[in-house]
């Protein structure tokens, strides 16, 4: 039998880290105590201008600094990757992973799909592990400081980058050939053999996406944080997903024996298909 292609998307903040990237290091150094007051101002200009909170707290990000004579370079935000912190198995998920893939004759392939920071992400030691990272972006001047938004990944805008996934149209701009129809069974990767995971309300669209078209939703949630539980169980009870998990990445934790799970069932399906005749 052919090897078999899976895809495993993921969020980053509060998915794979337990914090958003922001508030390691840049919103500190712009000189706040807590990082929630950033996010306050976010969210008011975000309501006064009825505008997308995406796009509020990147332009927040780049007034902040120019009142904090602090202009931001592409290598100022690769720098930042340097100091996210993780849950604990992350920097090690990826290759046990693909090893427990290998096993089951299947080639697992990893993607972002974020409303963070492409740059950011790019300056952490786990990017190389992703295929693509879908995340927001700036526009930079001549001098190579941000200026302004190029791309914005909301909650709602995430789902395109499943079906560029599904389709392996991987470049963001290439629109046409992601538009024209494809059979399902003509994509390279179908929606059967995804997983994704997320980490709450951000991510429905992405999970109730995948689930639906016969793909596995996961929701992690942190065990530290009150009501992450009871949110994760509620979006099981409600259909968006299919499993939860804590968000403990650790070798023969509860995540990894579930991705496991759901490995060793898309290997079996996929020889029912060959039986059949299905490609």
């Amino acid at each position: 039998m052919k090897k078999i292609k899976v895809a495993m998307m993921y969020d980053f903040d509060k998915t794979l880290s337990p914090k958003d990237m922001q508030e390691f290091t840049f919103i500190p150094g712009l000189g706040y105590k807590n990082t929630k007051d950033f996010w306050e101002e976010v969210n008011k200009i975000s309501k006064e201008n009825k505008m997308d909170s995406i796009l509020a707290y990147m332009y927040m990000m780049i007034k902040k600094s120019k009142e904090a004579s602090k202009p931001i370079r592409k290598q100022d935000f690769k720098g930042l990757g340097k100091g996210i912190e993780y849950y604990p198995g992350v920097l090690t998920w990826f290759d046990r992973i693909n090893a427990i893939g290998k096993k089951l004759n299947i080639e697992v392939e990893h993607y972002i799909i974020s409303s963070g920071l492409t740059e950011v992400i790019e300056g952490t030691p786990i990017a190389k592990k992703f295929k693509k990272i879908y995340a927001c972006k700036f526009y930079y001047d001549e001098n190579g400081v941000a200026t302004w938004p190029s791309l914005v990944v909301n909650y709602t805008t995430k789902t395109q980058y499943i079906f560029r996934i599904n389709k392996q149209i991987l470049d963001e701009n290439e629109d046409r050939a992601l538009n024209q129809y494809t059979e399902e069974k003509d994509r390279p990767i179908p929606f059967r053999r995804m997983i994704y995971v997320g980490d709450g309300l951000t991510d429905v669209p992405c999970m109730k996406l995948v689930k639906e078209n016969g793909g596995k939703s996961i929701v992690v949630y942190n065990k530290k944080k009150k009501n992450a539980k009871d949110l994760a169980k509620s979006l099981i009870q409600q259909k968006r997903a299919n499993y939860m998990s804590p968000s403990d990445y650790s070798s023969q934790k509860e995540m990894e024996k579930l991705v496991s799970k759901i490995l060793e069932n898309i290997q079996k399906e996929a020889e029912l298909e060959e039986l059949e005749g299905v490609r």
